[in-house]
């Protein structure tokens, strides 16, 4: 039997055969900012069919990572529960941009399909576009005449094989307007009897669809009007997981008796293995699956589980090793969510300890060979899966304390915004809060939990604008300021293009600048213009919405004619100290992926004149051993002095080892910035040293965790690192001078003056400790009653903290039982109070502690037993007691 690595390989041999570039699949992490993860095979192709950058090639093949676990592609709640929804899964593809069409690509699919992998073509159906009224463009009479022409050439009947979809089946659009087609659906009737020509497109298992493809031809306008494109284009996806399950489940196609099912192949019969082997073989995996997902027998709740966390194994591993780590917001959330599912699902089988991390190894043991990664980020991955999952072993808790509690406040009926708030915040699934409401005879308030999703919804549907495509007309120019500024910081002749004021600021465009816009974390330049012999200094630079370069001049030249020779100088110096501190945010980032793993991705960063910012993902505080290692590799980088290379290459050409940014969009050409001799090069638009040895010396200044999976590095640079040291020194050798010994004997010298300040501290104490004592004892002597009760006050000179006080308290009690006590101490701006009851005579320090409060202004607190407080400075503290004594 076939297994999904040999299927892999097959379908790239098909294509290459016919043409195809074998393409990788992109990372898990989307280039696009709108997506919360890589979720289709096309998504590093939307620049070539916008027009964006110029494809590389005419044909292409890949198998994709893909994750749909949020936003508008959702499959998370379906797992389990079904055979074939996952959260990841391989999407195998073809795409052709402007080479063929419609019939190459329908014929090389079905030519893989039945004559490669012998899929039995009686079995075979496949649905075209009919628009229903209203519906976008016109029926796809091409594909149809294909497909007729295969099936009767096959001896099959091409009416029982080709059947009709509408918009929602067989239309594809990008967005509400752009690139837009119908497309052509390959379904399999895995029926016993192979009659299910019927359930085709009815979202029957015993009917799947293998494979689609699309045909772009259409570009979709804001009128609600469809247009032909410039370039017609072919994208397919077949996912792997349903045709390995197709395969394994039919026995390769000699069985069909058996109900389909992905999670039969060989991706996740080693993990059920695993999983039944943890649970010392209680728990079979047997494939049953539920009528009704309220009424689940034990075995189907048992087969649902095993599902989840297979599924959800398989997603954490591959996102986790692309760099995606648990965290509150945006993809880390889901990420979150869908660990915590998974661990749910597990305890349900009675997986215990780091479950999850023992079967990632399986996983990664099952997929490196494709994806190499896997194996190199395999330690990473199993360290922030047991963090995590001690992490929400605490949360679970916490999720069960304020369901309990919520069961203790509100009787029979759990209101649907805690269950809503144990589902959202906690991970909590609402059938096992049901279960431990059931528990207490309580039932959940589920109409309330479905308004409050349903509120939710609507809030991420109104902070979601609708998103406009646009394909780009490859004629249009733009007249744009030209950069001169890597190669000169001036002075530029150049001429005054515009003005313009705004926000009380005066700006100017010129035709060429060697000043660089505020761009990728790099702050503007500064610098000067020389205008009909007059200098006006040029404070930021910045880059407009619309790419103009804008120069923020500090005076109005609004006068000044367009046209007007300009001379345009940048501020060396400080365009150096940006420089050094934008290559040390390059090596900082390349030492950081050695030392920590490559699961180290940028996310953010800000490159300034004096410092650097570099945000980065990572899962933990990193250890001052480990940061000791980053700043040693990398000053040992400088000190090498390796030349720093910056070249422009088309995108695809660049080199294989060049790391992108996260959410950034790369034009046709590309910036490299290379150190020759070194593995390490980036994609980067800034300005950098010529060589390493430039910036001097690097210092890590502080390192910090500012979101959940993401920390930050502060360092400072080039001049700003030498001056820093030498401010360091000279307060070090100023702290020597005043303590009277050698720089070098400062510290030691520090640390004994420290350790006699804290023996006088003690030795204090311990004179204040035996002078209240005396004192105690004088108190003790003038005690009175008042109201049949036995008190003790008194006021000491030395000022005791609380815990002093308090111990007073207790030696009063224990040689005199019944005694009431209130002891005061005068600090430097008020005055600190305790007063102490005898336990079991049915009065209380908290309430008389309230009336002390009243008379003296003061405020504070405790029990029955003992209580505190301050108040400011007490003129006549006998006559405040008498008051108090009066009062009680």
């Amino acid at each position: 039997m076939k297994t999904t690595e040999e299927l892999r390989r097959e379908f790239f041999e098909y294509f290459s055969e016919h043409g195809h570039r074998i393409v990788p699949s992109e990372s898990l992490l989307p280039a696009s900012p709108n997506l919360l993860f890589t979720n289709a095979g096309m998504n590093q192709f939307v620049p070539y069919f916008l027009n964006e950058i110029p494809s590389p090639f005419a044909r292409a093949a890949d198998s994709q990572k893909c994750i749909r676990a949020g936003g508008k592609h959702n499959d998370l709640d379906d797992v389990g529960y079904d055979t074939y929804h996952h959260t990841f899964f391989e999407m195998l593809g073809n795409w052709s941009f402007g080479d063929y069409f419609k019939r190459e690509a329908i014929s090389m699919a079905w030519d893989l399909l039945v004559n490669r992998w012998k899929f039995p073509k009686e079995r075979l159906h496949a649905t075209v576009y009919r628009p229903e009224i209203g519906a976008p463009s016109e029926e796809d009479r091409e594909a149809y005449g294909i497909w007729a022409e295969i099936f009767t050439s096959e001896g099959l009947t091409a009416g029982r094989h080709i059947h009709f979809g509408n918009a929602r089946d067989n239309f594809w659009m990008m967005g509400q307007t752009g690139p837009c087609g119908p497309c052509t659906e390959i379904h399999m009737d895995l029926t016993s009897a192979g009659t299910g020509e019927n359930l085709v497109n009815t979202g029957s298992p015993r009917c799947m669809e293998l494979w689609n493809l699309v045909f772009i031809q259409y570009n979709a306008l804001d009128d609600g009007s469809f247009v032909p494109l410039a370039a017609r284009y072919v994208d397919t996806g077949m996912g792997l997981e349903r045709i390995a399950g197709v395969i394994a489940s039919t026995e390769e196609f000699y069985d069909f008796s058996k109900n389909p099912s992905n999670y039969d192949s060989d991706l996740f019969v080693p993990l059920f293995a695993n999983m039944e082997k943890m649970t010392g073989r209680k728990v079979i995996y047997g494939g049953t699956v539920p009528a009704d997902r309220k009424k689940l027998s034990a075995q189907e709740m048992a087969d649902c589980s095993f599902r989840v966390v297979a599924d959800h194994v398989r997603a954490l591993t591959f996102a986790i090793g692309d760099g995606i780590l648990p965290s509150n917001e945006g993809r880390g959330y889901v990420l979150r969510r869908i660990l915590r599912r998974a661990i749910l699902f597990g305890k349900r089988l009675g997986l215990e300890g780091n479950f999850l991390a023992t079967l990632s190894k399986t996983c990664v043991e099952r997929m490196a060979s494709a994806y190499p990664s896997l194996k190199t980020n395999a330690e990473t991955i199993g360290k922030v899966l047991l963090r995590e999952q001690e992490t929400f072993a605490q949360t679970l808790q916490r999720g069960l304390q304020l369901l309990q509690k919520a069961i203790q406040e509100h009787g029979a009926i759990v209101p649907g915004n805690v269950v809503f708030e144990l589902y959202d915040t906690y991970g909590f699934p609402v059938d096992l809060a049901e279960l431990v409401a059931a528990e207490s005879s309580c039932t959940l308030d589920k109409k309330g939990f479905e308004r409050c999703m349903v509120a939710q919804r609507q809030r991420a549907r109104a902070a979601k604008q609708a998103e406009k495509i646009v394909v780009k007309n490859l004629d249009d120019a733009t007249a744009q300021t030209v950069f001169v500024g890597y190669t000169t910081t001036g002075p530029v002749e150049t001429c005054l293009v515009k003005t313009m004021s705004k926000d009380g600021k005066s700006w100017a465009v010129f035709a060429e600048t060697p000043f660089y816009a505020e761009k990728g974390g790099q702050i503007g330049d500064s610098g000067c213009a020389h205008i009909a012999d007059q200098i006006y200094a040029i404070a930021d630079t910045q880059l407009s919405s619309d790419g103009t370069l804008l120069h923020e001049m500090s005076d109005a030249i609004g006068a000044i004619p367009h046209g007007t020779k300009v001379f345009l100088s940048v501020d060396e110096p400080r365009r150096q100290r940006i420089c050094c501190h934008h290559t040390a945010a390059h090596i900082l980032q390349a030492v950081l992926r050695e030392v920590l793993g490559a699961h180290v991705k940028q996310m953010g960063s800000l490159v300034g004149e004096n410092s650097l910012r570099f945000d980065f993902s990572h899962f933990e505080k990193l250890s001052m051993e480990q940061l000791d290692k980053v700043e040693d590799r990398a000053n040992e980088i400088v000190c090498k002095n390796f030349t720093v290379c910056t070249t422009e290459v088309p995108f695809a050409h660049r080199p294989a080892h060049c790391l992108a940014h996260f959410g950034e969009r790369y034009g046709e050409l590309v910036r490299v910035v290379e150190f020759v001799g070194t593995r390490m090069a980036e994609l980067c638009g800034g300005t950098h040293v010529r060589a390493t040895g430039e910036i001097g010396m690097i210092k890590i200044l502080s390192e910090q965790g500012i979101a959940a999976g993401t920390r930050r590095i502060e360092a400072v640079a080039g001049v700003g690192a030498q001056r820093l040291f030498r401010q360091m020194f000279r307060s070090q050798c100023e702290c020597a001078q005043q303590l009277h010994c050698p720089v070098d004997a400062f510290m030691n010298t520090l640390s004994k003056l420290q350790n006699q300040k804290h023996q006088l501290e003690k030795q204090i104490k311990a004179m204040a400790k035996t002078q209240s004592q005396r004192q105690l004892a004088t108190f003790l002597e003038k005690s009175v009653q008042v109201g049949g009760r036995h008190w003790v006050m008194g006021c000491f000179d030395a000022s005791l903290d609380n815990g002093m006080l308090r111990s007073l308290s207790k030696e009063v009690l224990s040689h005199s039982p019944r005694m009431h006590v209130l002891l005061l101490t005068k600090e430097e701006t008020d005055v600190a109070y305790v007063l102490s009851c005898p336990p079991g005579d049915g009065t209380s320090a908290r309430k008389f502690i309230e009336t002390w409060n009243a008379i003296v202004g003061g405020s504070g607190g405790g029990n029955d037993a003992v209580a505190c407080g301050k108040c400011p400075p007490i003129k006549d503290i006998p006559d405040a007691f008498r008051k108090f004594c009066v009062e009680i």
